[in-house]
């Protein structure tokens, strides 16, 4: 992580070269008075800094990188490359993106371009060495953004493609090696010689789609390094290099992307009103506009995971946020309850998009802190409330790390394959979003579990590289061989892995070590079925750890509608649920949803919940058995909220007084600051005043005032208190 000038920059993205008026120093003097530590500048406007082909106009940003910097306020300087100007797009037509073959992506919005494409590649280093050697030297400038969420399309451009046909050559050496291991005798697709390669347009194999998927992220990977490359040459050893990810776009692959980056920073959007109300009653779809509170800290998890080290929010909403029909500006009190959790869950930024609503372009409703009468309303008065509270905090969340529970492993892989080839269904079509989907029931479960959970990597934990691959993907260890299951068990002692389609036998057997060393394994619905080229394993399912987990199957099915469930064993009505002999607690309303496994136990498991279903009952819908010093547990389903909560409850009991105080809609996050203090983020989502009793002494980091162990911690609507143990 690189050093910043503040425990937590607080600002907004800044373009004083779409202000219809000249406001520099007026808009400036706002932001200081607003608490604000960094801008984020001209990583939009190629055709500002170079009108006409060659001719360059790069001193118009001096002002308002000196004005800010005289203000106290940094700068993060952004290479303009996402953004191609007029006369390129004319005078080199050819280096137009496809978004199938042949068919050109008409210019017009932005990213339209074959980013391999050489003419392109001159053009942009050319405008990124004169944009950055321009501004490298300058005092107020911390770090530099290379082009702007990357991945948006896969291309599909001829280059691209033979580029694709000599990475298989490289990789499988032979085409009666791809035949082979792409199972290409299917429907007659053997291929005599790379030239019968057929183009991704038509193409109906699982195997092909994830090489391509995997070989257009790596595309992007190599772009994002090859400007930092060009960038370093000239940054200052105290300047960061990054790019901003929105993470769903469909060519990025993070921890290999964010591997030439010096720290990983995102783009969280979230639906803001009734949308953070706990309990939460789902609403929008999840999408690149995220619905629910869980999913605010799902994506700070997301983030935090793709270098295991804690990231910058370069984007985030101000006003409404999603265009001219989507206008739900946040309440009162939740701009500064999401930047609190983000920052608890280890963000060193909060940076909004952005600091004046447009007047003109596609994004004239995306609304910022200032409205289109660019005067100071309420979202700046939220915000500068917030920036005077992380002026307060200062060094008690200086370094924070946030605490985890239980880990989550992620696969970018299973989520490719299963967008090919999904299991579960959105009405009457097949769900792209599957992997997703599986995943955040999961995710969710622990949040209102009350469970922090850490997002490892498939290839973060094993060190592999993927197939094809050209260089060690890093992430959670610099070490060629990956993460020690023992020590991953000891510091995790529960390990969720839902929709683990597509691995490797190493990654498997590295599952099935981390239970035998003594980790409590949660393996989800649809892991263990495919290998690495997403081919379907000739294993006992879940494949490799079968055995381990007591448990295989051979059947599966969707479900049209939610199924109850109910708990087994010892059980008997208490008032709370079913309740077995071994804790698991399942209240009314317990259901499976989407898809089953048609789990088999063996005379080592133990069944802990079942269907209530005259067919599904002869399948258990939930199973745990030892392993070693550890166990196993199976979910053969896709947990709802009620059966997610349960199971993360009983996986990671409350091990502090804190979440054993608290019920929704109060959460509390926490981490360990650098100066070695426990940090408590207590929210209240809700319209109603709460309290709860402080179960330790704290000091509210905020206002200064101490709270003695057993006195009240007061909550207003939508509030949050930052409280530091004492």
């Amino acid at each position: 992580m690189p050093t910043l000038p503040r425990p937590v920059l607080f600002g907004a993205a800044y373009y004083h070269e779409y202000q219809p008026s000249p406001r520099l120093e007026q808009d400036l003097d706002l932001m200081a008075e607003a608490g604000f530590s960094v801008i984020r500048v001209g990583e939009s406007v190629w055709s500002t800094w170079e009108p006409e082909d060659g001719v360059l106009d790069l001193d118009w940003l001096q002002p308002v990188v000196d004005g800010a910097h005289a203000r106290g306020i940094a700068t993060v300087l952004g290479t303009p490359t996402y953004a191609v100007p007029p006369w390129l797009a004319r005078k080199h037509p050819e280096i137009a993106g496809e978004s199938a073959t042949g068919r050109r992506i008409p210019w017009g919005a932005r990213q339209e371009v074959d980013l391999t494409h050489p003419a392109f590649r001159f053009h942009a280093e050319r405008v990124i060495r004169a944009v950055v050697g321009r501004y490298a030297d300058h005092p107020g400038v911390v770090g530099f953004q290379v082009d702007n969420e990357p991945g948006l399309h896969l291309l599909h451009n001829r280059g691209v493609f033979q580029s694709f046909v000599d990475h298989l050559r490289h990789t499988y050496g032979d085409v009666a090696t791809l035949n082979r291991e792409w199972g290409l005798t299917y429907w007659s697709h053997r291929l005599s010689t790379w030239g019968d390669l057929w183009t991704p347009d038509g193409n109906s194999a699982p195997q092909y789609d994830l090489a391509w998927r995997r070989f257009q992220a790596r595309l992007v990977s190599e772009f994002i390094a090859w400007q930092a490359q060009v960038v370093r040459e000239y940054a200052r050893d105290d300047q960061f290099v990054t790019t901003c990810l929105a993470y769903s776009r469909p060519a990025v692959d993070d921890p290999d992307l964010t591997a030439s980056l010096d720290v990983t920073a995102g783009n969280p959007y979230y639906a803001m009103q009734d949308a953070l109300a706990l309990p939460w009653t789902p609403g929008s779809p999840q999408g690149w506009t995220t619905s629910g509170t869980w999913s605010v800290v799902h994506s700070a998890d997301r983030m935090y995971s793709s270098k295991q080290a804690p990231f910058l929010v370069t984007e985030t909403n101000a006003g409404a946020i999603g265009g001219p029909a989507a206008n739900f500006p946040a309440y009162d009190g939740q701009w500064r309850q999401v930047a609190w959790a983000m920052v608890a869950r280890g963000a060193r930024m909060i940076e909004y998009w952005h600091w004046h609503t447009l007047h003109h372009g596609a994004e004239t409703y995306w609304v910022g802190v200032l409205p289109h009468d660019q005067q100071p309303g309420r979202v700046y008065d939220q915000l500068a409330a917030l920036g005077a509270e992380l002026r307060a905090a200062g060094d008690a969340v200086a370094g924070l790390v946030p605490d985890a529970g239980v880990g989550l492993l992620w696969s970018n892989a299973s989520k490719w394959a299963l967008t090919f080839q999904p299991s579960l269904a959105d009405g009457a079509e097949p769900d792209p979003r599957t992997y997703e989907h599986v995943v955040e029931a999961f995710a969710r479960g622990a949040f209102d579990a009350g469970v922090g959970v850490r997002i490892l990597h498939d290839v973060q934990v094993t060190g592999e590289v993927p197939p094809g691959g050209d260089g060690r993907v890093r992430g959670a260890s610099d070490a060629a061989g990956g993460l020690d299951p023992a020590q991953v068990a000891r510091e995790l002692p529960v390990l969720l892995v839902p929709a683990l389609y597509v691995a490797t036998d190493a990654l498997l057997d590295w599952l099935g070590a981390y239970a035998a060393a003594g980790g409590h394994l949660v393996l989800g619905p649809r892991t263990a079925y495919a290998d690495h080229e997403a081919r379907a394993r000739l294993e006992r399912k879940p494949a490799r750890l079968a055995d381990a987990a007591g448990v295989g199957y051979q059947e599966l099915t969707n479900l049209s509608a939610p199924v109850p469930v109910r708990a087994t064993g010892d059980t008997g009505r208490d008032g709370r649920g079913d309740r077995p002999a071994d804790g698991l607690v399942l209240p009314p309303g317990a259901c499976a949803t989407g898809w089953v496994d048609g789990l088999q136990a063996g005379g080592r498991a133990r069944v802990l919940v079942e269907y209530e279903h005259p067919h599904l009952a002869r399948w258990p819908a939930v199973t745990t058995a030892g392993h070693g010093r550890g166990r196993v547990t199976t979910v053969g389903t896709v947990p709802d909220a009620v059966l997610a909560r349960a199971l993360l409850t009983w996986l990671a009991p409350a091990d502090d007084d804190w979440r054993r105080a608290v019920r929704q809609p109060v959460t509390v996050l926490s981490g360990k600051s650098a100066a070695g203090r426990r940090v408590r983020f207590v929210h209240n989502w809700s319209w109603e005043p709460t309290a709860l009793a402080a179960p330790v002494a704290v000091t509210d980091a905020l206002s200064g005032a101490a709270v003695g162990a057993g006195e009240p911690v007061e909550l207003g609507a939508w509030d949050v208190r930052v409280l530091v143990e004492v």
